[in-house]
């Protein structure tokens, strides 16, 4: 079997703490080569893991590495519809690190590139391969908790990074939204399968931060009357992480961190969770390696793309709205 040969664009600690361990012990998978505007530090990572090319720039990459199936994409935000849109040129499949882009334009931009190309893009929501939230889609898919009516999700944390663009409106695109609360999002769309969205109520905080936000609170309501709602932080005063996805439905609800389903039966709430549930020790580790492999094989044509770019463009039409809401204090509207 022929080996898929990866580019890995960005060199941060997303890439060096998930995608190099991770990729460089996966069978059937080559890095052939990777690129970050620090020389010093490409040079370094390449000789670690035994990567024979790296290079400062995506484009040199490209030109020099024409056999290469797959990139990577993990830069800050600003340079994402750039990059990407050069490999897609290159007929290169592209798996983006999260958020896809600034605004649903440059979202808009790649997909169009992608399809123009006739290459896949995949966006890098790792959460959707968690185990617990791939069973909570599975129970709500089969309408085991009856209509689902409501989706509560939220992610408070301490910051993702102190790297100083992420606190930078015009580099980042957002704040903690964008961050973490696109994740949220994310989720709690794929859970609904995408309904279409009536309108978007948001309010943002700049508790700590100045360009960006550093709270968020977000209300979206779908045409088929399902109310989504995500709440993300860098700076709620609160002790230890807090990651929660909460479905209700007519007939009963399921939850994750811990995962639970419960469910009413001849009038009585049952906990119907199954019993033996093989959890990961690290179930957020898991989920990048699902991911990951998961990527690999859609370049290898072995099944379609889960979290595609096509996703993230609906995602990141709800994200703009989010921003004008919170901006001009009003619910906004879809037609």
């Amino acid at each position: 079997m022929e080996k898929i040969r990866l580019g890995i664009v960005g060199l941060g600690g997303i890439a060096q703490i998930i995608h190099l361990p991770i990729l460089s012990k996966m069978n059937g998978v080559e890095i052939s080569a990777v690129c970050d505007n620090d020389s010093q530090k490409c040079k370094r990572i390449a000789a670690k893991y035994g990567i024979k090319k790296f290079f400062k720039n995506s484009s040199d990459m490209l030109s020099d590495c024409q056999d290469m199936h797959a990139v990577i994409i993990a830069t800050q935000t600003n340079a994402h519809k750039q990059i990407a849109l050069e490999c897609l040129d290159a007929k290169k499949d592209v798996l983006i690190e999260k958020p896809i882009a600034r605004t649903y334009k440059e979202a808009k931009d790649i997909i169009d590139s992608a399809k123009k190309n006739k290459q896949k893009v995949m966006v890098a929501m790792n959460n959707r391969f968690r185990n617990d939230m791939m069973m909570q889609r599975t129970f709500t898919k089969a309408k085991e908790i009856g209509e689902v009516f409501y989706v509560k999700t939220g992610w408070v944390k301490p910051q993702s990074s102190n790297q100083k663009w992420m606190f930078e409106k015009e580099k980042a695109g957002g704040g903690v939204f964008l961050d973490n609360g696109i994740a949220m999002l994310d989720l709690g769309m794929w859970l609904l399968s995408f309904p279409d969205v009536k309108s978007v109520s948001a309010t943002n905080y700049f508790h700590n931060t100045k360009s960006v936000e550093d709270s968020s609170i977000a209300m979206v309501k779908f045409k088929n009357s399902t109310v989504l709602t995500i709440e993300a932080s860098w700076s709620l005063l609160r002790d230890g992480e807090l990651f929660y996805c909460n479905v209700y439905g007519k007939e009963g609800s399921s939850s994750i961190n811990p995962f639970k389903i419960y469910k009413r039966m001849d009038g009585s709430l049952y906990n119907i969770t199954p019993k033996k549930i093989a959890m990961p020790s690290n179930v957020f580790k898991k989920s990048y390696e699902y991911e990951l492999q998961h990527f690999v094989g859609a370049v290898r044509g072995n099944h379609n793309i889960i979290s595609s770019g096509e996703d993230a463009l609906k995602v990141m039409e709800v994200v703009d709205a989010v921003y004008k809401s919170a901006k001009t204090g009003k619910e906004v509207i879809f037609k």
